[in-house]
């Protein structure tokens, strides 16, 4: 059973000239990081918002640890500060009128005075605050405000976390550190973590699951890998930052050969055997940049019937400190290849494929001493999307 349940549904009427906006989730979260991921706007700051009782939902039900939080239902609605729910909010909402030490205390005023002490002097401790327990929020640096939200969100003991985007406005190393604080936290405590991120990256790396936000609606819930390696649709891939996107006509089935063979208005992709599609059917595929590999055209190379490599030369270049993205462009357009009925521009305009590699493998590549190049894109990385 999940320690974290909840249907929520708020409307939002339209104001003025704007249209208006309906959050409608559900969503079931066992101890760990769930990460509720998409584009600003989609809802993610809201649902913590209604899980912390900050926001009242129009009706559905929230349950922690078999216990009611809400229940549009019955009217039940606990206040937030009877839901043992840790908030860590964007820009950390310290009291700037209070020290480390005086933040850390305010969720525990009703301990005894030792305990008190002894809980927050553990807690300084443990998060590197202990030489600024004196300081105010106006003293303390972005990683050290950081710190001190976590350690004033857990030192009550909560049965949920909530962080929204916390590590937004830091710096790679501070960020490193913060995920360091949160692989720390999880294992000790144990309990539900919600954390909202607009960053996949950082939901991949983070998540034991994630929940995909779209228009007020959670569109795909899975482990970050069967999210980033299945993705739904085409607008949940380009949210996880997958460019390779084409749309095609299944011009060749063959279940024997578990083959079929997807004819783009740019290229042929070979694909595994489609069931239930016909010849003729319109199909979009994706596939991400890491998965696509650039080898050179001739040196004996060998290539089966079934592999994809599709000639291209190098339009661009974008380095980044640990890899290099190239954007190639496919050297010749495939003069049978239909023109795909209701193919958006942005697939059939567009005829680019990314590849992205590390520095490493970038520099053994010798582009300089290689003209003619061959994307690869192997067969049993290239995600098919549900009819």
């Amino acid at each position: 059973m999940a320690d974290l349940e909840f249907t929520l549904r708020k409307q939002y009427p339209a104001a003025g000239t704007s249209g208006g906006f309906t959050l409608n989730v559900s969503l079931e979260c066992l101890s760990g990081i769930t990460v509720l991921f998409g584009a600003s706007g989609s809802g993610k700051t809201m649902t913590l918002d209604a899980l912390a009782g900050f926001l009242r939902p129009d009706v559905g039900r929230i349950v922690l640890n078999d216990g009611i939080l809400f229940d549009g239902g019955s009217g039940a609605c606990l206040p937030p500060q009877r839901r043992a729910v840790g908030y860590v909010f964007q820009n950390y909402a310290l009291f700037p009128n209070m020290t480390v030490e005086q933040n850390l205390a305010f969720g525990i005023q009703h301990l005894p005075p030792l305990e008190r002490t002894r809980k927050i002097r553990e807690m300084l401790d443990r998060f590197g605050l202990a030489e600024r327990a004196k300081s105010r929020p106006a003293g303390l640096s972005g990683g050290e405000k950081q710190r001190a939200s976590i350690a004033r969100a857990l030192i009550p003991e909560p049965r949920l976390l909530l962080l929204d985007e916390p590590v937004r406005g830091l710096d790679h190393p501070l960020r490193e550190d913060f995920y360091e604080i949160l692989h720390s936290v999880r294992e000790r405590h144990r309990i539900p973590i919600l954390l909202v991120t607009h960053d996949a990256t950082e939901g991949f790396l983070l998540g034991d699951q994630m929940a995909v936000f779209g228009a007020g609606e959670i569109v795909q819930v899975g482990t970050p890998e069967q999210v980033f390696r299945h993705p739904r649709n085409p607008e949940v891939a380009r949210l996880l930052g997958i460019s390779n996107i084409f749309e095609g006509v299944v011009e060749q089935l063959d279940p024997m050969a578990n083959h079929s063979l997807l004819r783009t208005p740019r290229f042929s992709v070979n694909l595994a055997y489609l069931p239930g599609r016909l010849r003729g059917d319109t199909v979009k595929i994706c596939i991400p940049r890491e998965q696509v590999s650039l080898v050179p055209a001739g040196h004996g190379s060998s290539a089966g019937p079934h592999d994809n490599r599709i000639p291209v030369h190098i339009l661009e270049e974008v380095f980044t400190p640990a890899t290099v993205r190239m954007k190639l462009q496919v050297s010749a357009v495939d003069p049978h290849a239909p023109k795909t009925p209701n193919t958006s521009t942005d697939t059939q305009d567009t005829p680019l494929i990314e590849v992205e590699v590390s520095r490493r493998s970038h520099r053994k590549m010798k582009l300089d001493q290689q003209k003619d190049w061959l994307a690869e894109l192997p067969l049993d990385s290239i995600h098919v999307f549900d009819a």
